[in-house]
């Protein structure tokens, strides 16, 4: 898949998501370059800040104006590769399956996790919108929402390193290789969600903290 056509795809992706969630605006197709500064010193505090600088500066200004939307984002990402991961991955083992072969169970038990990651990353995103946008009200079940956030992440890049960790050393299969690829890139991506969503929740925190009478 050629890079334009995943920018699109991604876009078009977070679209629905923000739609969703009431976010979405007039001027989403406007690109304007004064969020390209803040994206990529905030990009800077995570692991892989080249693959987050790289999939964030896609998008367009009125989608990144706050913490909460830019961990949005990224986790939009890290369930976008996770998603077209999962389709090849369901692809290759039906293939293995059929041909009897002998890494079809190696790659059958990464198809799990990473079917799992897919869904800990959806449910992680649905609970991130509750709660609420910047300027709304802390909420009183807040810290329990970031929590679920924080430990479905988490637990979707365990997933994803798990099975990078599988397929060790260099010498390995041109199919190995393509699934290794594919999968620490979800992993890649979805370490870098995790690191902005802990800045922002480190945000919200002190809100609260602040609103506190």
């Amino acid at each position: 898949m050629s890079f334009l056509k995943l920018s699109l795809l991604i876009l078009v992706f977070t679209l629905a998501v923000f739609s969703l969630s009431g976010k979405a605006e007039p001027t989403f197709l406007t690109r304007r370059p004064r969020t390209r500064p803040y994206i990529e010193a905030t990009c800077k505090t995570t692991h892989y800040p080249t693959l987050c600088f790289q999939y964030l500066s896609m998008f367009p200004d009125s989608t990144i104006q706050s913490p909460q939307q830019l961990a949005q984002v990224s986790l939009s990402v890290s369930l976008y590769r996770a998603q077209f991961t999962r389709s090849y991955m369901l692809k290759v083992a039906g293939e293995l399956k059929a041909e009897k072969a002998k890494d079809y169970q190696l790659v059958k038990d990464c198809l799990d996790q990473i079917n799992d990651g897919v869904e800990q990353l959806s449910q992680s995103i649905t609970e991130l919108r509750r709660l609420g946008g910047q300027e709304s009200p802390v909420k009183d079940d807040a810290f329990w929402h970031i929590s679920n956030v924080e430990s479905w992440v988490s637990a979707a890049l365990t997933d994803a390193t798990t099975c990078v960790d599988a397929f060790p050393g260099r010498n390995m299969s041109k199919l190995k290789a393509t699934i290794k690829g594919k999968v620490l890139n979800v992993a890649q991506t979805t370490s870098n969600a995790l690191a902005l969503f802990h800045r922002y929740a480190a945000i919200y925190r002190s809100r609260a903290s602040n609103q506190k009478p």
